[in-house]
């Protein structure tokens, strides 16, 4: 505006407040030099009144903003997948100025950003998860067509995660990692009940193959069950109560039956290679099946096991732990006993007629009142 300029330098601050509606505190003149004399100002001088900040040349100031931001007021359209979407440059810029919009859009043609014949920017990606990341990009929420807030859908996550970290969008990236995990439900490694066991036994056809392996089913009473032939491999049965349950034919290998107590169980084929059964009880097992079939406890952790008055006939017990078990009076007569660990066990009574002992570790172990001798050529230890 033109105005007469007289009296003080406040006053002409006065009258420019008044023309230009601010508060007016600094005049320069046309090259940026601050006036503080009203007497250095001549006629026809173009000069510059601000509020306080620095001098800037309106002249250089806009062709300088335009080459920093590309012009961020310019609205563009984006054809992502064939989907139409328009939005500004300063959407895509300012608030992740490190993404792959961003370095796109901040300078015009920097990329070589192809156009379709209506000008739209081409993008080759889905328009269902680009279309939040957009809205994240314009008011920082996670927000999807009609109202539907994201963090309602997992699936949905997943996708704009993935658009997200194609795009660079690292604060998004972040929001949507810790989202996804509180969305999930949280593993329920609750044990399995009695009550819950036996509705799942009951709904089973009694001819189909019943899979319980790497279940949870510590301290359970499943006491007196019938279990023949389930699938327990690798399962927890610690603190088990499987006191007599009929396991026979079944499946423990790799078990946890640590503290369990399987007393009077029936046991008769049951597999339990390299199970692990220390502090069990097994009084009074039966281990023998009259057809013939042979249970297997290869390997078997069974240190300080109490498996006193079992039926073992022909059971496989090779390189098994029973260090400070009790086996009196057990019936282990054509048993495999080859490289087992028997230190300081109690094989007082037993029967270990035909049974093989070579490589057997007996430091320590009792053989009070044994029914049939042991023969020198049965261990080598």
């Amino acid at each position: 505006q033109v105005v007469a300029v007289y009296g003080t330098l406040s006053d002409l601050l006065s009258v420019a407040s008044n023309k230009l509606g601010i508060k007016a505190t600094s005049v320069y003149n046309g090259k940026g030099g601050l006036i503080d004399d009203i007497a250095l100002i001549r006629d026809d001088d173009v000069l510059f009144v601000c509020e306080g900040e620095p001098f800037i040349d309106p002249q250089t100031d806009g062709r300088a903003q335009e080459e920093l931001t590309g012009s961020h007021t310019d609205w563009l359209t984006l054809n992502v997948g064939g989907r139409y979407f328009t939005t500004t440059r300063s959407t895509l810029v300012n608030k992740e100025p490190d993404s792959m919009l961003a370095h796109m859009f901040k300078d015009k043609d920097a990329w070589g950003n192809k156009q379709d014949p209506r000008g739209a920017f081409l993008i080759d990606r889905s328009p269902e998860y680009f279309e939040p990341i957009l809205n994240y990009l314009r008011h920082g929420q996670l927000i999807v067509n009609d109202g539907i807030n994201l963090l309602g859908s997992t699936a949905l996550f997943v996708g704009v995660l993935e658009e997200a970290r194609f795009f660079g969008i690292d604060s998004l990236i972040e929001h949507l990692e810790i989202a996804i995990k509180n969305s999930q439900p949280a593993e329920d490694h609750s044990p399995i009940s009695r009550k819950e066991f036996v509705r799942f036994l009951l709904a089973t056809p009694t001819k189909s193959e019943l899979r319980c392996q790497g279940l949870n089913f510590s301290g359970a009473d499943l006491s007196r069950l019938d279990l023949r032939y389930i699938n327990f491999k690798m399962a927890n049965l610690s603190r088990c109560n499987l006191a007599h349950a009929n396991l026979c034919c079944a499946n423990l290998e790799r078990a946890d039956l640590s503290g369990s107590v399987l007393d009077c169980a029936n046991l008769q084929g049951v597999k339990m290679l390299c199970s692990n059964a220390e502090g069990a009880s097994l009084k009074g097992c039966n281990f023998e099946d009259p057809s013939g079939l042979k249970a297997n406890l290869e390997g078997k952790f069974l240190h300080g096991v109490d498996m006193e008055g079992s039926q073992m006939t022909g059971i496989n017990l090779r390189v098994a732990t029973l260090k400070n078990a009790k086996l009196k009076n057990c019936n282990l007569r054509g048993a495999t006993l080859a490289g087992t660990d028997l230190e300081n066990c109690d094989l007082s009574g037993c029967d270990l007629q035909e049974a093989n002992l070579r490589g057997s570790n007996v430091k320590g172990a009792i053989f009070e009142e044994m029914l049939t001798p042991l023969h020198m050529s049965q261990s080598v230890r």
